[in-house]
């Protein structure tokens, strides 16, 4: 998959040979930015995106081969395409040897640029996005996300609980599995529980297990998840929803590492690491008298923000990429473009649902596209968030959810349900729903 989101640097002393190029890149719907010698093109600010460089040999002072060995010396993966007025094999042989892309002789058949400039930067793309990158397979360059990838490296190895913060669809699971991934428990269960999707009857039987016949209904003995993650992890999403009478137990779990089953008297001793995640403030709500101040000290031993997207602007253009790859090759569809204009525009957007909302609008652009331009329906106006770091008076939340409703046409779920417009997932939601005493007839 090549990609018209990207930026042809083009470098050569002659101004109407530059131009020329130039020119040629632009018509094909490429950007490109443009040097008249070595020199310049090394002084200047380069952003991260896909690219490659269109290079002259020779260059008065610093030379196209010396170029290459400076950008080699300074661990660049930049592509070069080389143009040459003369058929020097020697040279040639030189440049290819250095890690040139192509090497090419003036006059240049424009398609011939073309295609090697496309392959370019597709051999690019696979670099940057081959899962060679970071942590957990997680893609970001920018310096707060390279900042979380930091924080978990530190604590993974260690057992220290991880309290992981952050809005709705910022990755915090993908969080969680990669601190497991890289934890000595790595072989053993990693366990998940989305405490805002079970109901608060159900949650301590879910979390601690269950003795059969300890209530109506209980018709054998169940094991609960702090059990089955026995020498793993267990993964406590949403935490700011579990009621406030089951965290003492909860606490004490934790600390204690000891537990009984629900309608049961043994005392039952577990070996787990703990991750919690949530995207409300726990410390407004120890505040509030909403959550357990005992319980927030021990989960927060070890805190990871996870950045909101519109705050990884840099790392916007790798993800469509990526994902474009992604649903491209699971639908088998053959997509060879992204305009430009289509990446700038969904840069600029604040991604109200984050990365889950990014993900969920390529993939549907992906399953429309008819041609091998890839079309996106950037954003018009951002969406209502429910549930930020902050919690909202629950007028003000109600108001919220039942506009979405309304606009939806009661459709809790799907890609245009009230959940997608809120930027949240459909339990989340049917939760708040419940909370908020919203009607059943929606969901």
């Amino acid at each position: 998959m090549t990609d018209i989101g990207a930026l042809v640097y083009v470098v050569d002393d002659d101004p109407s040979a530059r131009e020329g190029v130039a020119r040629l890149i632009r018509s094909a719907g490429l950007m490109t930015t443009t040097f008249g010698s070595g020199e310049e093109f090394l002084a200047a600010q380069r952003p991260k995106m896909p690219s490659c460089l269109v290079l002259d040999v020779n260059l008065p002072g610093v030379n196209g081969l010396d170029l290459q060995q400076e950008l080699e010396k300074s661990g660049s993966q930049l592509p070069i395409v080389f143009l040459t007025g003369h058929g020097d094999i020697p040279m040639a042989v030189r440049a290819v040897r250095g890690g040139a892309a192509s090497f090419l002789t003036k006059p240049v058949d424009d398609q011939d640029l073309l295609n090697a400039i496309k392959q370019s930067i597709a051999y690019y793309l696979e670099e940057e996005t081959g899962f060679d990158q970071n942590v957990g397979g997680m893609i970001g360059e920018s310096p707060a996300f390279q900042q979380v990838l930091r924080n978990i490296r530190i604590v993974a190895p260690t057992d220290a609980t991880v309290l992981v913060h952050g809005e709705t669809g910022t990755g915090k699971e993908l969080i969680a599995r990669a601190i497991h991934d890289l934890s000595g428990r790595s072989k053993q269960p990693f366990i998940k529980v989305n405490c805002a999707a079970i109901p608060a009857t159900l949650l301590e039987s879910e979390l601690f297990g269950h003795e059969k016949g300890s209530f109506t209904g209980a018709f054998a003995q169940k094991l609960g998840r702090f059990e089955l993650a026995h020498k793993g992890t267990l993964f406590l999403d949403e935490i700011g929803e579990i009621p406030v009478e089951l965290q003492s137990k909860l606490l004490r779990a934790i600390q204690e590492q000891e537990l009984e089953r629900l309608g049961g008297n043994r005392t039952i001793r577990v070996d787990i690491r703990l991750v919690a995640a949530t995207n409300r403030n726990l410390k407004e709500m120890v505040d509030q008298g909403t959550f357990r101040g005992d319980l927030y000290y021990r989960l927060h031993v070890f805190p990871v923000t996870v950045p909101p997207l519109r705050e990884r602007q840099q790392d916007i253009p790798l993800l469509i990429r990526y994902f474009s790859q992604k649903y491209a090759k699971r639908l088998n569809h053959e997509i060879e473009e992204i305009p430009t204009a289509t990446i700038e525009a969904l840069t600029k957007y604040d991604w109200p649902g984050n990365i889950r909302e990014l993900q969920h609008l390529i993939e549907r652009s992906v399953i429309l596209a008819s041609g091998r331009v890839l079309h996106v329906a950037i954003p018009q106006s951002t969406q209502t968030r429910v549930m930020q770091s902050g919690p909202l008076d629950e007028a003000t939340d109600r108001e919220q959810v039942l506009r979405a409703l309304v606009e939806s046409g009661g459709k809790v779920g799907g890609t245009c349900g009230a959940a997608a417009r809120l930027g949240v997932p459909r339990t989340t939601l049917q939760a708040r729903m419940k909370k908020l005493n919203i009607m059943r007839a929606y969901c």
